[in-house]
């Protein structure tokens, strides 16, 4: 049922809960789990310092995806890993559709600053065009 699972994540105590449900799923159907962290370049910040603040949220990226594999690693999930640039949500449908993934797990906020009733701005955007089922997850017990 499930071969690719795609787990885009940014690092936020949301996404905590979300990676859970996607290893889970990753590991019962004996997926590959594809955690993608994208540098969001519409960030103020990235027009003001430029090149600098791309870097350092690359570099943001890559310690988060870091420690996502270190926690998939305990849980024998095969996984692959990559940090982008871009549009969160363009780049989370463009990933899924290159890749062919069958499903996006996603906490249903980040660390966008938007506090949206039901879901982030990124995870409306992306369960509002994804062609294949999306997982949003909610960190709230």
């Amino acid at each position: 049922m499930y071969d690719d699972i795609l787990f885009p994540t940014d690092g936020s105590e949301p996404s905590v809960a979300a990676f859970e449900y996607a290893v889970d799923l990753a590991g019962t159907y004996g997926a590959t789990l594809h955690v993608l962290y994208v540098a969001d370049t519409n960030r103020d910040s990235v027009t003001t310092i430029g090149g600098e603040v791309v870097d350092a949220l690359e570099s943001e990226g890559d310690r988060v995806v870091a420690d996502v594999e270190d926690r998939a690693r305990e849980h024998g999930v095969e996984m692959v890993t990559e940090v982008l640039q871009g549009d969160p949500s363009a780049t989370i449908l463009d990933y899924a559709d290159e890749f062919g993934v069958d499903c996006i797990v996603m906490a249903t906020r980040g660390r966008s600053g938007v506090t949206d009733l039901l879901l982030g701005s990124t995870t409306e955007r992306v369960v509002r065009q994804s062609s294949m089922p999306v997982l949003a997850v909610s960190d709230e017990e």
